[in-house]
């Protein structure tokens, strides 16, 4: 099955490689659940064998899960939800930063408390940005290994979230993000 999928996508594509291919772990529907990936991770080894893809990446996975990867394969990034309201992987965020390794955060921009939005939405007025600015700023400032990927329904919101990448939160901003409260 996982082969089909990685050679239909070349064949819609009309590519010879796929130049990453996220292994996403299906444990867990409600975020990483501990569990061998090694049967997924070995048929797409296989794959990179025969040339067909050039490097992997993890998703929705544990620490642990990424460690046991790297014994078989070099990873090049995890993608797991992640952002100023749902910080639970920062170590794993350090660790891969560290190791040079891209963490692609999922749902970059949502699952806010009301409490949060408030927050949020005031030092977004502080700085004349929008919220999902000062988030996408956030993310950004967090770690250098981060890369954003966030959605774009037009235009205008494109430019919104390239603007956000310009954003220097000041110590002061960052204070109020940084404590807000994670989601458990």
């Amino acid at each position: 099955e996982l082969t089909a999928a990685v050679e239909d996508n070349l064949r819609n594509l009309g590519l010879d490689v796929l130049e990453v291919v996220n292994l996403r772990s299906m444990l867990g529907t409600h975020g990483p659940v501990e569990g061998s990936l090694e049967g997924p991770l070995t048929t797409l080894l296989e794959l990179k064998e025969r040339g067909l893809i050039r490097h992997i990446g993890l998703s929705n996975v544990t620490a642990r899960q990424v460690s046991d990867a790297q014994k078989l394969t070099p990873i090049v990034c995890v993608q797991n939800q992640y952002n100023v309201a749902n910080r639970q992987d920062d170590p794993l965020i350090d660790e891969l930063a560290a190791q040079n390794i891209a963490w692609v955060p999922f749902f970059p921009l949502g699952g806010f408390t009301p409490l949060q939005a408030r927050e949020l939405n005031e030092v977004a007025a502080s700085l004349d940005a929008t919220p999902m600015q000062v988030a996408l700023a956030w993310l950004l400032q967090r770690s250098p290994n981060i890369l954003l990927i966030p959605g774009t329904s037009s235009l205008q919101h494109l430019h919104e979230n390239l603007a956000a990448a310009q954003l220097t939160l000041p110590p002061e901003a960052l204070a109020i993000l940084d404590n807000l409260q994670p989601h458990s």
